[in-house]
């Protein structure tokens, strides 16, 4: 992508978060469908956590052993050739990434201005995560990791983001599954909390609940 088509794609993003929220959203959960991502994510990965390719590239849908081994050699090609500073998080978007990863970007960047939740969905996702976090440091305090994908790079993006997954199933497929698995517990943790009784609430005696006041006073 040119550095004007990588932060198109970031509007694009930005504005189906804002239409989300405008139409009554109250967190963001995110997936993705693309065909040879996992390539790009890796290459992201590994140039914003400093991790060499070979320990952040994975099968994807299950790839053979020589077309891993096709899918590490094009990573590090393309890092030798563009030489990406992490300095630069667009540039390195522009160089590494894809429009969707792009539209990932803009819609975590968004959502976060808004002070909304965004659920996180496997290695895309998280790669976007380390983009977004890069342009606007913020963005981390309203991140929520769904799942750590079987994915390498995942689990080196969730360290570098300092996220800790709430579900352990190894998946792998992106497309906003283990996001919407995710966004279950997150309603269920915020209804828990919202409907659970205090100790003075639910009359019970002395520590922090009602005061007894059958004791008789000395003297």
């Amino acid at each position: 992508m040119t550095r004007a088509q990588a932060e198109s794609a970031m509007a694009i993003g930005a504005d189906v978060a804002r239409a989300a929220l405008e139409a009554g959203s109250h967190a963001i959960a995110l997936g993705e469908i693309g065909i040879g991502n996992t390539t790009a994510a890796a290459a992201l990965v590994s140039v914003f956590t400093g991790i060499p390719p070979a320990l952040t590239v994975g099968r994807g849908t299950g790839i053979s052993d020589a077309t891993l081994a096709r899918k590490l050699e094009i990573i590090e090609r393309a890092i030798a050739l563009h030489r990406p500073d992490a300095g630069d998080p667009i540039g390195v978007l522009s160089a590494l990434g894809g429009l969707e990863i792009a539209a990932l970007v803009g819609c975590m960047l968004e959502a976060a201005r808004h002070g909304v939740p965004v659920i996180l969905d496997g290695l895309v996702t998280d790669a976007a995560a380390l983009i977004a976090t890069r342009l606007e440091p913020s963005v981390s305090g309203y991140l929520l990791a769904a799942h750590e994908s079987t994915e390498p790079g995942a689990r080196a993006a969730l360290v570098h983001l300092q996220l800790e997954p709430v579900l352990k199933l190894n998946m792998r497929l992106g497309e906003g599954t283990g996001a919407c698995l995710g966004l279950a517990l997150l309603r269920t943790a915020v209804l828990t909390q919202l409907s659970t009784a205090t100790f003075a609430t639910a009359g019970v005696v002395g520590r922090s609940g009602i005061q007894n006041t059958s004791r008789k006073s000395a003297g």
